[in-house]
């Protein structure tokens, strides 16, 4: 099987309970610290087996193997990804049916990490997401006093849009946040819009 990491938890002995967002499902898996195993962080992406315990309701993670990104010696990239993925553990930690959609939602932003700006990448991810889950307001009206926004936009948690003057946050060109809503291409964005998108993603989906 592979999966992403999306969440480890250090218990007694350094073991880790790890969760692995998969094609179809999210696993919580126990793994026993050991010298032979190959290191594993948030974020990894990975080749595993699953071996049922008789003594607990999380099965072992076992013979895991790391496959890699080409950019994974990338520090910067790589603490980014990690902030990116982890959101999906808080995000997906009590759904009981997933689908393919997460999971390919990686993927396909995995292999873009390292070809652009990987702020770009994860915003416009979390776009698709969004609409995905019926969440995306395309629609220009403030969610705080529900007006008509007739200028640019701001954003808040999950990219509710709002007036400048409600929230007084850095505002987002109208037709550029369009844009990205109907083709999912931050082409048009600035940078500084770009930053101020990724600061809202990452207060959680």
């Amino acid at each position: 099987m592979k999966g992403y990491i999306i969440n480890l938890n250090r218990v007694k002995d350094e073991d880790l309970i790890v969760t692995i967002l998969s094609k179809n499902n999210l696993e919580t898996l126990y793994r026993f610290y050991g010298a032979r195993h190959g290191t594993i962080n948030l974020g990894f992406k990975i080749d595993y087996e699953i071996e049922p315990s008789a003594k607990s309701t999380i099965g072992r993670l076992k013979d895991v193997i790391h496959i890699g990104y080409n950019w994974i010696n990338d520090y910067k990239l790589l603490r980014l990804w990690q902030d990116f993925t982890g959101l999906f553990y808080k995000h997906l930690k009590d759904t009981e049916e997933l689908g393919s959609f997460y999971f390919e939602l990686l993927e396909n932003a995995s292999k873009e990490w390292g070809k652009q700006n990987p702020k770009r990448v994860a915003v416009e991810s979390y776009v698709k997401l969004l609409e995905h889950e019926g969440r995306l307001h395309k629609e220009h009206y403030c969610f705080l006093c529900s007006k008509e926004i007739l200028g640019d936009i701001s954003l808040i948690r999950a990219y509710l849009p709002t007036h400048y003057n409600c929230t007084h946050t850095l505002s987002i060109n109208k037709e550029a946040l369009d844009e990205l809503y109907k083709i999912k291409s931050s082409l048009f964005l600035s940078d500084k819009e770009i930053e101020r998108l990724w600061l809202v993603l990452m207060e959680g989906f």
